[in-house]
């Protein structure tokens, strides 16, 4: 009798996957039926037909998957087999891990109606951390709109953002280097 030793959930990293084009649904629920840990954001639309309207619910980041494992267990081979699923995000030596603030950010941001933004990565303005709310904990980049602020959440790995409305008295400046709040998942191995 053989044992199988697990991989430490430590070696469980985020990363991005890239779907076919109105695949993520189906990719997410492979993965789901698989025992995978992902994450496929959702956001909530008005889609008008001739007939009538209707409230449904698309991906946050249209193409685009999150699956939380071990890069060099057999789950990746696991994961590149679900229908829908074209790859890993990343490049000539693999997939590139996300860091799990930005998915625990873009949760949160879901949670509290974030939009999904059609800008590709900000790289102006100051980084902030929301103190108060819903959102407390969450880091992003501090943009105005006229009168208004915005909190600009980013993947950065697949260079899509999350835009959020903001006071401007519920957010503090953020360090250069900002500590990691991870969060506990269990990884497929």
């Amino acid at each position: 009798m053989t044992s199988h030793i697990a991989s430490p959930a430590a070696t469980c990293q985020w990363y991005a996957l890239w779907t076919k084009s109105r695949h993520e649904k189906t990719a997410a629920s492979t993965l789901g039926a698989l025992g995978i840990a992902h994450y496929l954001p959702l956001q909530s639309e008005l889609r008008q037909w001739t007939d009538r309207k209707q409230t449904v619910e698309v991906p946050l980041f249209p193409g685009y998957l999150f699956v939380h494992i071990d890069a060099l267990s057999k789950s990746k081979l696991d994961v590149l087999k679900a229908p829908g699923v074209v790859g890993f995000v990343g490049n000539s030596t693999g997939p590139l891990p996300i860091p799990e603030r930005e998915i625990e950010s873009v949760r949160k941001a879901v949670l509290g109606g974030a939009t999904s933004s059609p800008d590709a990565l900000f790289k102006e303005g100051d980084r902030v951390r929301v103190i108060r709310g819903a959102l407390a904990g969450v880091e992003g980049t501090l943009i105005r709109f006229g009168a208004k602020f915005q909190l600009v959440i980013t993947i950065e790995m697949i260079q899509r953002s999350v835009t959020v409305m903001v006071s401007e008295q519920d957010v503090e400046a953020v360090e250069a280097n900002p500590v990691a709040n991870p969060i506990a998942l269990s990884c497929a191995t």
